[in-house]
């Protein structure tokens, strides 16, 4: 039987946000994440951030924030604000504990990464608050635009090649990506990527391909990031290009 992903995907494909912040931070609306990232084997990097992107896109397409879903009304409060996710690292006992806060996680290959309920910076749930924002540097490369084509029927996003971004900026932005790509499918495309999974991949292009991207992206053949410029890079650069695939 298809999920129903009708309030989801409304939500998702019809999101603006505003774009002035309370005057209280601590009632700054953010989605937090967690990439599990042991010390004695950590993941490698390209697998840790599509395990991000697909937790974040499957919590936004979950049965439970759509219609009078339990998480609906949080989820609805997020995307009236300026999104903002926020991503941290979890191991040993901190990651296991942090399971049992309301979220979905995403497993690639053994390589875990969860994406929370968002609310409140001030409501966050001190399992998750704990963990540390900084440290989740891994090592590995993104597969280029020679790879073998995408997940049929699903994303890639594409990082952009000329940004410095750590693992966890990263992970937010292919986070973001993942849900905004969901504008290049109809409804019933999105319920069937849903139900498979949320197929997708991250990859690095080449100067030559990111300039299509972008080109593809102004025409509204793919869906690009814009980042406000809070942490690591200029407001307004275009970190990922998401393309269907």
């Amino acid at each position: 039987m298809t999920t129903s992903v009708a309030r989801q995907y409304e939500r998702l494909v019809s999101y603006l946000g505003r774009y002035d912040d309370p005057e209280d931070p601590q009632n700054v609306q953010a989605m937090q994440m967690v990439l599990h990232i042991e010390k004695k084997d950590p993941p490698d990097r390209h697998r840790l951030l599509v395990a991000a992107a697909r937790a974040v896109v499957l919590l936004c397409l979950d049965p439970r924030v759509g219609d009078d879903g339990e998480w609906a009304a949080p989820m609805d409060a997020w995307c009236d604000e300026r999104i903002r996710k926020i991503a941290r690292r979890g191991r040993g006992a901190q990651w296991a504990a942090a399971q049992d806060v309301s979220g979905v996680t995403a497993v690639v290959d053994g390589v875990e990464a969860r994406a929370y309920v968002p609310s409140r910076i001030g409501d966050v749930d001190k399992r998750v608050a704990k963990l540390q924002i900084g440290g989740t540097e891994v090592d590995g490369d993104l597969p280029g635009e020679d790879a073998a084509a995408g997940p049929a029927g699903g994303l890639v996003l594409w990082v952009n090649p000329a940004l410095e971004m750590t693992v966890g900026k990263t992970a937010a932005q292919v986070g973001h990506a993942s849900m905004l790509g969901v504008r290049l499918m109809s409804e019933t495309e999105a319920a069937d990527w849903y139900d498979r999974g949320c197929p997708l991949d991250v990859r690095m292009p080449g100067p030559q391909r990111w300039a299509g991207l972008v080109e593809q992206a102004a025409t509204g053949s793919a869906v690009p990031v814009q980042d406000a410029g809070f942490t690591e890079i200029e407001p307004g650069s275009m970190t990922v290009i998401a393309e269907r695939t």
